[in-house]
């Protein structure tokens, strides 16, 4: 008798779960496969996040951030047991797709997806609400209490490039998002 192919039919769903209730569901349903045996048909359950840098309290602080809140994915073969299991776990109110049936999303977004999680702590997003023109006030560093525009944003540096009036002209300077502020 030859083994079973089970990577036919397998795919990555999206399931809807109530707004902040991600990770428990993740961690419930992963319980569920475990206790009901069912490691041959769920494969992993995941909640994209991803790390961002934020200001609190005026400092910078690195956050996990929820890439697509109140969804998880799961890579999973969907038949009559295993979407039941899924959509009767606590908190989950349905799959994404048309009616009760659940619609794979496309490899190419799951990749680029796991891309985005799969990040080193030197490609941290950071979390920068400027961009190019807004006025902006310089609060930290050498040009302070100087007011300029904002010429560009560099988000993977978390630099922003800012003219200032100096010597009767535009100048660029460069500094870190930390030492501006919108006006």
């Amino acid at each position: 008798m030859a083994k079973q192919d089970t990577s036919v039919g397998r795919a990555w769903y999206a399931i809807h779960t109530y707004a902040g209730y991600e990770n428990a569901v993740a961690r419930n349903l992963k319980q569920r496969i475990e206790s009901l045996g069912l490691t041959d048909k769920i494969f992993n359950v995941v909640v994209p996040t991803e790390r961002t840098i934020k200001i609190k309290g005026g400092r910078r602080v690195e956050e996990e951030e929820k890439v697509y809140p109140g969804y998880v994915l799961v890579d999973m073969i969907v038949d009559d047991q295993s979407w039941y299991v899924v959509r009767n776990t606590p908190r989950v109110t349905g799959f994404v797709g048309s009616g009760v049936n659940p619609v794979p999303l496309k490899q190419e977004e799951v990749d680029v997806l796991l891309g985005r999680m799969a990040q080193t702590e030197g490609s941290v997003k950071h979390a920068i609400d400027l961009s190019a023109g807004d006025a902006v006030l310089i609060v930290d560093g050498p040009f302070k209490d100087l007011d300029g525009k904002v010429g560009e944003v560099d988000e993977s540096r978390g630099k922003v490039k800012v003219l200032v009036a100096m010597f009767g002209r535009e100048t660029p300077v460069e500094l870190d998002f930390l030492q501006v502020k919108r006006i």
